[in-house]
């Protein structure tokens, strides 16, 4: 029994030796009371909620960074630029914060055994502090980032265009192609449409690199180029047997006028041997050299349509259009000369048969135009009358100057009335003028 009561009493001591160790976890925790435990939870809280805040702005900061990016891709405008300057100068203030919370946690150990009621109240104030500071940062980024939304709208424009853009410019290449593999096959050689097709190659080396060496700005811009002179050779590409098919056209039509001048030239002299018989030789002097001048001209014209003829056939099609025009512009300078002579001829045996009838045409012009000035009016203004006056007696020294001789000069007669109706013509559309703005 004796034993059994020693037994008795020595585990309730070994037991109360234990249980110690117990609350203080392990025999070497110190036991705080509730005051301590309660700020040893509040400094718990601020970490939390510091490292809450600091994943926020750090979320936040990876966000922008994806914008800004997303910008300089697109964009190298100086706001852009401004762009990129501010969020490195909001990078430098984040690094600050970002600093102050991770020092604030290395130095309080909120799970440190030895960490008083004090010590936790300082470490809440240290994690509050930081807390706020990145809380006030990641503000100033919601508010640079709000500020971004027209850049960043424009540059996510370009980067939708940009796929599309690349896309359409490397189709309409290939279609080129297409288009230049067809007209050869149809027997043009096409030459300067393959030289100006191999030259985009470069280009397209380009595009398939991509925007990411080149910038999206930069793409879009060579994609549009791309595409507008790949379309515009293939279109002429197209067109290169029509285009063959109006030069055959020009040429035959060309020719054909060009021996017409030649023939129509031959038949002047006539013309101007009755001129010079009829009429004296100020009627006709200035026609002396048109024989000669639609010869050269049929011939000049000639030598241009072999050379038409020349490029054609090695399908140099601006050089074919270009020798073209300068022969219409020969042979319409030729006609003009041979159809002036006609002219002249028909025009004076008509005043020479009959002055009266230029006479009466030019007087009723100028009593038309006088009409019009006294219209609403008791007196014409000088400005209008002046001139009208002059015509009238202008009109009577031409008809006198028909009788100062045997031959008449029957041109300067008609040059003269017709220079009179001229100015009649011009009083007239003075007059109307005037009107019309009052």
């Amino acid at each position: 029994m004796t034993g059994v009561v020693r037994l008795g009493l020595v585990l309730p001591v070994l037991l109360l030796a234990v249980l110690p160790g117990a609350f203080a976890g392990g025999g070497t925790r110190r036991w705080f009371g509730g005051r301590d435990e309660s700020r040893r939870a509040e400094a718990q809280a601020a970490k939390d909620a510091a490292a809450a805040a600091f994943y926020e702005l750090d979320t936040a900061q990876r966000g922008l960074r994806i914008s800004i990016e997303t910008i300089t891709a697109a964009d190298d405008s100086p706001e852009a630029r401004r762009a990129v300057e501010g969020f490195a100068a909001l990078g430098r203030r984040i690094d600050e914060v970002s600093h102050t919370y991770i020092e604030a946690v290395d130095a309080h150990d909120l799970d440190s055994e030895l960490l008083d009621g004090a010590a936790a109240s300082r470490a809440t104030a240290a994690l509050g502090r930081a807390r706020d500071e990145l809380q006030r940062v990641k503000g100033e980024l919601d508010r640079f980032e709000q500020g971004l939304a027209p850049l960043l709208g424009r540059a996510e424009t370009q980067l939708a265009r940009l796929v599309p853009a690349v896309e359409r410019a490397r189709q309409a290449l290939r279609e080129a192609a297409v288009a230049l593999d067809t007209t050869r096959e149809q027997g043009f050689r096409a030459d300067e449409l393959a030289r100006r097709l191999a030259l985009l190659g470069p280009d397209l080396t380009r595009l398939n690199e991509g925007a990411g060496r080149h910038g999206v700005a930069e793409t879009l811009e060579r994609a549009d180029r791309v595409l507008r002179e790949a379309e515009a050779m293939r279109a002429e590409a197209a067109r290169v047997p029509e285009r063959a098919g109006e030069t055959d056209k020009r040429l035959v039509s060309l020719r054909t006028r060009s021996q017409a001048l030649a023939t129509r030239a031959e038949g002047v002299e006539p013309v101007l041997s009755e001129l010079r018989r009829r009429f004296s030789a100020a009627c006709w002097q200035d026609l002396q050299h048109v024989p000669e001048q639609a010869a050269t001209a049929a011939h000049q014209a000639e030598e241009r349509l072999a050379e038409a003829a020349k490029a054609r056939d090695e399908q140099r099609w601006p050089d074919a259009t270009a020798l073209l025009a300068t022969a219409r512009a020969l042979l319409d300078s030729g006609d003009e000369g041979v159809a002036a002579a006609g002219d002249r001829l028909r025009r004076l045996n008509a005043v020479a048969k009959d002055p009266g009838a230029e006479i009466d045409r030019t007087r009723f012009a100028v009593r038309d135009a006088q009409r019009l000035a006294m219209a609403g009016r008791s007196t014409p203004e000088p400005r209008h009358a002046r001139p009208l006056d002059e015509a009238v007696a202008r009109i009577d020294r031409a008809v006198a100057g028909l009788d100062s001789g045997r031959h008449p000069d029957y041109w300067a007669f008609l040059t003269e009335l017709e220079a009179i109706r001229g100015t009649a013509a011009r009083v007239v559309e003075q007059i109307r003028e005037e009107r019309g703005k009052a």
